[in-house]
């Protein structure tokens, strides 16, 4: 492997990293490094007027970008306060069984899973920003067909295309941030789309128990139909542009992305760079398990996919009524709580994201796992005694409270880092592989959790599902102590050095 020098400072020392690299032809570079002026300020410096005034137009191409996140929350959450109302007698869908509501939470997984060759293949010939555009458009006429229909079958398709779109959303939008971004800023502006899918969960529980039917596929509509109308005035990707030979285009994009008093012609010219070596390297799609840099990424994200769903959440989200109704709290209705505990998510993911580039991710994910599994442990052990007839009415207010810490712990770190760490951790050249195969991770770990939750509470009761959530927490410590890099602070190529175990790039510390 070859080695070069990571101390930022002149254009020959970012046109010698060349590494360990391998491309497709079909790959679109993604981001390499900013320009040393940028680079070299600190985390401090970003408190000045003038810093933030450079960085505002990239916050608001990322919000607008993000919208279809917050549709997809509302996708996400949608089945928890819905599913009562459709075994309800208010339904205005007749004889739905616990089969039809059982298929309303996974059919939307298994749209993501199939969707994902399209996004392979979107990202790499649209582009990022057109497939952002497209999955909100997708998503949009999702919700019109929520809003009109009375046939069940059509709730199944309108639920499955959502989650086709919302798939190609957190692919394409992550590698946009990714590419548009300063570093500085790059771990904040990529956990805004987990803190817009959060708004949307929020919407969805308090709108879906509050309000008629109607009213959430209305706000679906108007959110995904703004960023169809509004996201087109933002600029383009420029390592996209620049990649399709368009440079006068780029340059345009990097003066709406960085002001015009920034460095452009020297930032187009290192994207230039990094865009010419890419497309001079070649390489096999299997690179992504047959390099060892690679290989370790797809297990960093891995762990930290696979451990999202195995401490709850998808479960949690999708069943939170029935949850709490199975606790029989006296304290506070369902409906409530539920309301309460989106609120609680957001605002600790919020808090995350602030802290997120000045702590680091690994202290995050530790803290948050360590937590998370304490107080799973505590339900666990509330409804197993629930089970074995203990009179426990004194403390039936354990879940509820219980559930609104899981909230706070959980979106700390193992709820946020993950979505930071996946534009991260993969080499620019495999990026958009990688991250869809990351998705398909993700997908499946969460239907895999949501099949266990059911089948073990129906076979054994609600603590057994909640002990092995429990469990699961603990022992991904130990994996995330052993395997997740620190990637606080550091450019792209850095973090490869850590993960192809370059003697100076300290992998793991």
């Amino acid at each position: 492997m070859d080695s070069y020098n990571l101390t930022p400072g002149t254009n020959k020392e970012v046109n010698e990293c060349k590494g360990n690299y391998f491309s497709t032809t079909n790959e679109v570079p993604l981001l390499q490094e900013r320009p040393a002026t940028i680079r070299n300020r600190t985390y401090s410096e970003m408190t000045d007027k003038g810093v933030w005034r450079h960085l505002l137009p990239q916050v608001v191409a990322t919000l607008l970008g993000t919208m279809m996140a917050m549709s997809d929350g509302m996708s996400y959450g949608w089945t928890s306060p819905m599913i009562p109302y459709f075994k309800s007698n208010e339904s205005h869908i007749a004889n739905v069984t616990e089969f039809d509501t059982e298929l309303m939470e996974t059919i939307v997984l298994y749209g993501a899973t199939t969707g994902l060759p399209f996004t392979i293949l979107g990202v790499n010939y649209l582009g990022r920003k057109n497939c952002m555009i497209i999955s909100a458009a997708v998503g949009c006429i999702c919700w019109i067909i929520l809003l009109v229909t009375n046939s069940l079958a059509l709730v199944f398709t309108a639920r499955f295309f959502c989650g086709m779109a919302g798939d190609m959303c957190f692919v394409a939008a992550p590698m946009y941030i990714a590419e548009i971004a300063d570093p500085r800023i790059r771990g904040f502006l990529s956990a805004l789309i987990y803190l817009m899918m959060l708004v949307g969960i929020v919407t969805v529980y308090a709108v879906g128990s509050l309000a008629p039917y109607s009213a959430v596929p209305i706000i679906g509509i108007i959110i995904t139909a703004c960023q169809v109308i509004f996201f087109p005035f933002m600029p383009e990707s420029p390592y996209y542009l620049i990649y399709n030979n368009k440079n006068e285009s780029a340059k345009k994009s990097l003066v709406r992305l960085r002001g015009v008093n920034a460095d452009i012609d020297n930032e187009i010219m290192e994207i230039k760079q990094a865009v010419d070596r890419q497309k001079s390297e070649k390489s096999r799609l299997q690179d992504v398990v047959l390099i060892k840099s690679n290989r370790r990424a797809l297990i960093i994200m891995l762990i930290l996919n696979t451990a999202q769903h195995f401490v709850g959440i998808s479960v949690i989200l999708m069943n939170l009524h029935v949850i709490l109704d199975e606790a029989g709290s006296v304290y506070m209705k369902s409906s409530t709580a539920a309301i309460t505990f989106s609120v609680i998510m957001l605002c600790f993911a919020t808090f995350a994201s602030g802290i997120i580039d000045k702590f680091g991710r690994r202290i995050l994910l530790v803290s948050s796992a360590t937590l998370t599994g304490i107080i799973l442990l505590v339900i666990a052990v509330y409804f197993h005694l629930k089970n074995l007839e203990y009179d426990v009415l004194f403390i039936s207010w354990v879940p509820a409270v219980g559930i609104m810490i899981y909230a706070a712990t959980f979106k700390l770190g193992m709820g946020l880092v993950p979505i930071v760490m996946t534009a991260e951790v993969f080499p620019t050249t495999i990026k958009a592989v990688g991250m869809t195969l990351s998705d398909v991770i993700y997908v499946i770990a969460s239907i895999i959790s949501i099949t266990l939750y059911s089948t073990l509470f129906q076979m054994y009761g609600m603590h057994v599902p909640f002990y092995l959530f429990s469990a699961c927490s603990f022992l991904a410590i130990f994996f995330m102590i052993a395997f997740i890099p620190e990637t606080k602070g550091k450019t792209l190529d850095e973090i490869q050095l850590m993960l192809k175990g370059d003697k100076n790039g300290n992998v793991g510390k």
